[in-house]
């Protein structure tokens, strides 16, 4: 990130965060590393000397540089942690021993339900906490975990939540790699080519607010077996009718047909939080899942992150939709014929898994004539979704010269009807 700050992001509470930031050179007297994760998840090796700050009061964490005491953040094109200040660059090592994993879903509803009453991190209204590089204090909205101070810019991530035992861990992240140059190219070209758009829209630089933000998002697994009864039309043509009635109609013959198929899904994607467009970041898929990387927080310094607002089992509805729809297509194949009826069907769910992950989003947000507009851009493809106000004034010139041009060609029409008669 180049922004000295970057722009709130949208909560799951409707109000946008506050930015945040980072903390000091070196640990205070009593820092600790902040909870491990659940029974059951493998232990990730702790951080390396020197490299995370933990604030044991403020359970937040920074990266302080240890060359001229600024803050690390994670540099897109380098792929690295690197010091704004002095260029100090350091590798990703936190992430050593940990690997990005399948879960089993029941497993993990079942621990969600026996922990509902357990006390877990706040992930509503407002957590504030104070930056232990100046003193300012630094609001958390919602589900928002990494940010930056107001006041000097330095990033700061809450440090009790991602591996609180009432939460779900992130089991992966999809590292940015279109970085903030590219991002705006790619937005440039969306919104001019967006006529429409009132002029106040496009000058979003100094109206709108622009930042790199990690979302969080499930993916599922599933191996499944669906027995169904239905029926298969086979189409066949008649005709029918004498003289100037008579017609070609046709027909169906329909045949009672029952089976099983089987179908296999990987990495269904679902957005778990609110406050987004979800058609729109829904068609920034598809996303390489395959490549994401294990969990490091050192991916997410410096730029925007949130944890799920909905959980595993919250987010399996949209997902199990979409197997659905699959799995009636592959029943609709194989019932075969030139039409198909699909009267029941059983499916059995043999596998489900799924992996927590953070992926990677350049969100753009307007408002204009008092409503936000939110642009999206994926921050591996560079894909960009989005939506946009209409300007009245251009509409109406367009209608304008419409008209005009429709009555221009009427009235040449007409004239070189009336000359063809009169030479007649």
């Amino acid at each position: 990130m180049t922004d000295a700050a970057p722009p709130p992001l949208p909560p799951s509470d409707g109000q946008p965060p506050s930015p945040e930031r980072a903390v000091p050179p070196g640990p205070p007297p009593g820092r600790a590393v902040p909870p491990g994760p659940p029974p059951g998840r493998a232990v990730p090796p702790g951080p390396p000397p020197g490299r995370a700050v933990h604030q044991v009061t403020e359970q937040t964490r920074t990266y302080p540089c240890t060359n001229c005491g600024g803050q690390l953040e994670f540099d897109i094109d380098l792929q690295k942690l690197k010091c704004p200040n002095c260029g100090n660059v350091q590798d990703i090592i936190e992430d050593a021993g940990r690997v990005t994993a399948e879960q089993d879903f029941r497993a993990a509803v079942a621990k969600l339900h026996s922990e509902a009453a357990a006390a877990g991190p706040q992930v509503v209204g407002e957590k504030e906490v104070v930056c232990q590089n100046c003193g300012g204090h630094t609001t958390f909205t919602g589900t928002l975990t990494s940010t930056r101070c107001p006041y000097c810019a330095t990033p700061i991530q809450r440090d009790d939540v991602h591996d609180a035992p009432a939460r779900l861990p992130v089991d992966g992240v999809l590292p940015f790699r279109v970085d903030q140059r590219q991002a705006k190219e790619a937005l440039e070209k969306w919104i001019n080519g967006r006529w429409f758009a009132p002029s106040e829209f496009k000058k979003y630089n100094s109206t709108g607010s622009f930042a790199s933000v990690y979302a969080s998002y499930f993916t599922y697994d599933a191996a499944t077996d669906t027995w169904y009864e239905g029926r298969r039309g086979e189409e066949y043509t008649v005709t029918v009718g004498e003289g100037d009635k008579r017609h070609t109609e046709i027909r169906v013959n329909w045949y009672d047909v029952s089976g099983q198929v089987a179908n296999t899904f990987d990495d269904v994607c679902v957005l778990a939080n609110e406050g987004f467009d979800r058609d729109r970041v829904t068609a920034l898929e598809p996303w390489p899942t395959q490549e994401a990387k294990p969990f490091s927080a050192e991916y997410i310094a410096g730029h925007l992150c949130r944890t799920y607002d909905k959980d595993v089992e919250a987010c399996f509805g949209e997902a199990k939709g979409r197997m659905e729809s699959e799995i009636d297509s592959t029943v609709r194949r194989d019932i075969g014929g030139d039409r198909q009826d699909i009267n029941r069907k059983e499916i059995t769910y043999k596998a489900l898994t799924f992996k927590h992950l953070l992926l990677p989003i350049w969100l753009l947000t307007v408002i204009y004539a008092g409503r936000p507009f939110q642009v999206f851009i994926n921050g591996i493809t560079g894909e960009v979704q989005g939506q946009r106000p209409w300007s009245k004034v251009k509409l109406a010139v367009a209608i304008t010269i419409a008209v005009i041009v429709i009555v221009i060609l009427i009235l040449v029409f007409k004239g070189g009807g009336s000359s063809s008669t009169q030479g007649q």
